[in-house]
Order: structure tokens, then sequence, then C-alpha cells
């Protein structure tokens, strides 16, 4: 079997998550996060509507965490991204966690916006 070492060229990958932290790109961050291309941030949760439309025209799709349990989205906030062009997966925060680094390691343009577990 031939191991390949993954690069992450465009965002820092989620090293890890516990309850109320992320671990980005080596760093811990406290609290729900928004991470992406151009950096990792707080995210204020799904009130926080303004960085995540900032994101429209860099990203295609962006990654939901709901938390430890799936949850639906305000569908305001799913329409907005949508309207948009942002294209929306919401699934519980450790999936997400990992689909982002998958998508991410392709090098597709994608941000994660997760809630603290």
């Amino acid at each position: 079997m031939r191991l390949n070492e993954v690069n992450y060229r465009d965002a820092q990958p989620v090293d890890g998550y516990g309850p109320g932290f992320f671990r980005i790109g080596g760093a811990v961050h406290q609290g729900s996060v928004l991470t992406h291309a151009g950096g990792t941030v707080g995210w204020m949760g799904y009130q926080d509507h303004d960085r995540l439309l900032a994101l429209a025209g860099k990203i295609d799709v962006l990654f939901i965490g709901t938390g430890a349990e799936i949850a639906h989205i305000p569908s305001d906030l799913r329409s907005a991204l949508e309207d948009a062009g942002i294209g929306v997966e919401v699934m519980n925060s450790p999936a997400a966690c990992r689909t982002y680094n998958v998508l991410l390691s392709e090098g597709r343009r994608i941000a994660l916006a997760v809630l603290a577990i």
C-alpha cells in the first residue's frame, strides 16, 4: 500500500475537537468557529449571517456543524446563503469537521461553520 502525505494548501484542517473547543491548524479555538482559506474566527452562530455571506464568490460549499446532534438550521439562513450562491451542507459538528478535511485535502473551495459540542 502506498501512503501519501496530505498537503492543505489553501486553509488549515481541523486537527481535533472536544467539549467547547476546536483545534484548527494546531491552534485551539474556544467555542463555535468559522474557518476557510482566509483564516479562522469565532462564529456567533446562526444569527451571524454577515460573516457567512461575506464568503459569497470565495467558496462553493459551506459545511455547517450543528453541535453534537444534527439539527435543522433556520430557513432564513439557508435561503440567504443559497441566494448568495453558497451551497449548504448541514450535519453534526464531528461529521462536518471530517467532511471539511477530506474536501479541503482535494483543494475544494469550502468553508466550515461549526457550533461547539
